[in-house]
């Protein structure tokens, strides 16, 4: 007969690293068990690129599309701010509250330069999402090949 040995303490690390983690989420701290990669202050993103452009697609849910800034600083620094309102819900009590509420500010260096006059940003069902073009000096460039004769 195989005997399956738990580790009673495994739950209750459990628990505490819970606890540490909500605390850390109310208190902008980040816990000692998390992953060497800082927790975003701001909106979860994905960025990618081609030849032309940058693209950006930021998840921010509920948020009130005219209250949000998006700026292009030194050509390769995006930030965008906002604020997440605190849903007022009467004659109900909190079970859980994930969702952060509150001003927010994501900064992202960007791996190209950008033409911040021709950056375009469109808000569609809870996503942000931003076409950043290259600037001329960041995009690839065909160099003619001279030869010897």
């Amino acid at each position: 007969m195989n005997r399956v040995r738990r580790n009673p303490f495994g739950v209750l690390f459990n628990e505490v690293n819970a606890v540490q983690e909500e605390f850390a989420r109310l208190f902008g701290r980040v816990s000692p068990f998390a992953t060497a990669e800082p927790a975003a202050t701001g909106p979860l993103l994905n960025l990618w690129e081609d030849e032309q452009a940058l693209y950006v697609d930021a998840d921010i849910p509920g948020i009130d599309p005219t209250k949000l800034e998006v700026t292009v600083t030194e050509g390769n620094q995006l930030t965008i701010q906002g604020e997440r309102a605190v849903p007022e819900i009467k004659g109900a009590a909190w079970v859980r509250q994930e969702r952060p509420t509150g001003p927010f500010v994501r900064v992202v260096g960007l791996p190209a330069l950008v033409d911040a006059d021709k950056v375009e940003a469109r808000y569609e069902h809870g996503v942000l999402r931003l076409t950043l073009p290259k600037h001329e000096a960041a995009k690839p460039r065909k160099i003619q090949v001279q030869t010897g004769e």
